[in-house]
């Protein structure tokens, strides 16, 4: 198989490649969405204020210059004068700068959501170096720019032409009407020509805003051997991830087999099973489970409990079910209190045997669920002829 070329991106970018980005104010954005957005908001605000504003702001500009003669030479009477006005022109405004402010602010969510990012406004000296503007200038992104730009003044040059033949004998009437009613009305034929002209940079800014996205997404783009060795950094090399779980079992097998000694009796198949029990005098709780295992494993716990003369039994079924439903550190389960009972009330009499005295029967019919042992064929779903002999 030859070997991938690192230049070739052909893979998408992973989640943290993306949020790499983020961090960096790498987010995809479309400026034809938000001035679309922007005038489209600015125009309809006129339309539907436009008769308002234009009263509020001609009862304020009357206000201004109705100064009686006392107060134009009383300078503490003209600013307040002023700054009254000035109010009054701004409170008439303030709503349809409101307008625009919001959604300004609420355009970015269209395209790439807010951001900000901390990396994006500190010093990059990389921008200022003239090999990278030029070759900016003739870069792809260059070109689509270029079209957009071509693409908007052809779009908005015809719009605005079959909008201004569509109102051109209203204009020329405007002669013949008042001022006041032929002002409102050039208002209102002003801001459906706008909203005509700005709806044309809709149809830029619907081709732009997914044109962005896949831009963004084609210049994240990674190569395999990128993918490969991001997921090394993150997750950890597979071989040394490996090698630390093997570390983890072997110090894991240590300190099992270093409680053998304290347990109170080894449970046995005889061969193949190995568990070890220990029960603490005085505790409410039922006798844990301190080790186990099977084959070399078992054999070591057998080993160990020998050189520390610690009971030994052979109870094949218990030692089958105590494996497979309890883990190192686990009491008992319930269903078996009774058998491991039995077993532990042989060792103790063993421990307290005195010569002269009768040795203590070995229990040799302990009670075990039958769906608790895994060679059991109760303990199965469904019977399964495959299992061999019992071990």
């Amino acid at each position: 198989m030859a070997e991938e070329s690192e230049s070739e991106k052909t893979e998408p970018a992973s989640q943290k490649r993306l949020e790499q980005a983020r961090e960096e104010g790498d987010v995809p954005r479309s400026r034809e969405v938000a001035t679309f957005t922007v005038l489209m908001t600015a125009g309809a605000g006129l339309w539907m204020t436009g008769s308002g504003l234009v009263r509020d702001l001609s009862s304020a500009m009357v206000s201004g210059l109705s100064l009686p003669p006392e107060q134009i030479f009383n300078p503490d009477v003209l600013i307040t004068r002023v700054a009254v006005d000035i109010g009054r022109v701004m409170l008439a405004c303030l709503p349809l700068a409101a307008a625009i402010m919001l959604v300004a602010l609420a355009s970015p969510l269209l395209v790439g959501g807010w951001l900000f990012s901390g990396k994006a406004i500190g010093p990059n000296f990389m921008k200022l170096n003239p090999i990278s503007g030029l070759a900016n200038m003739v870069s792809k992104n260059a070109l689509v720019e270029l079209v957009k730009a071509i693409a908007k003044t052809i779009v908005v040059g015809a719009v605005a032409w079959l909008v201004v033949l569509q109102q051109k004998d209203a204009v020329i009437g405007l002669i013949n009407e008042p001022l006041k009613l032929g002002t409102v009305h050039l208002l209102d034929m002003l801001g459906v020509s706008f909203l005509f002209i700005v709806g044309a940079l809709g149809f830029i800014a619907a081709i732009d805003a997914p044109y962005q996205l896949w831009h963004y997404a084609n210049k994240l783009k990674m190569t395999r051997q990128e993918l490969i060795q991001e997921s090394k950094e993150s997750d950890g090399n597979p071989q040394i991830k490996g090698k630390i779980r093997q570390l983890q079992r072997e110090m894991a097998k240590r300190r099992m087999m270093a409680d053998v000694p304290t347990a109170d009796v080894v449970v046995t198949n005889p061969t193949h099973y190995a568990v070890a029990l220990k029960y603490a005098d005085g505790s409410r709780g039922a006798p844990k489970v301190v080790a186990k295992g099977t084959d070399e494993v078992a054999a070591k716990i057998r080993e160990l409990a020998k050189e520390h003369k610690v009971a030994i039994l052979e109870a094949p079924a218990l030692a089958r079910a105590l494996h497979k439903h309890t883990d190192i550190g686990d009491e008992i389960p319930e269903r078996l209190y009774a058998a491991v009972a039995e077993v532990l009330a042989y060792v103790f009499q063993i421990r307290t045997f005195k010569p002269g005295n009768r040795y203590p029967d070995r229990p040799t019919k302990l009670e075990v669920p039958a769906d608790m042992d895994p060679l059991n064929p109760a303990s199965q779903k469904k019977p399964d002829n495959n299992n061999g002999a019992a071990r």
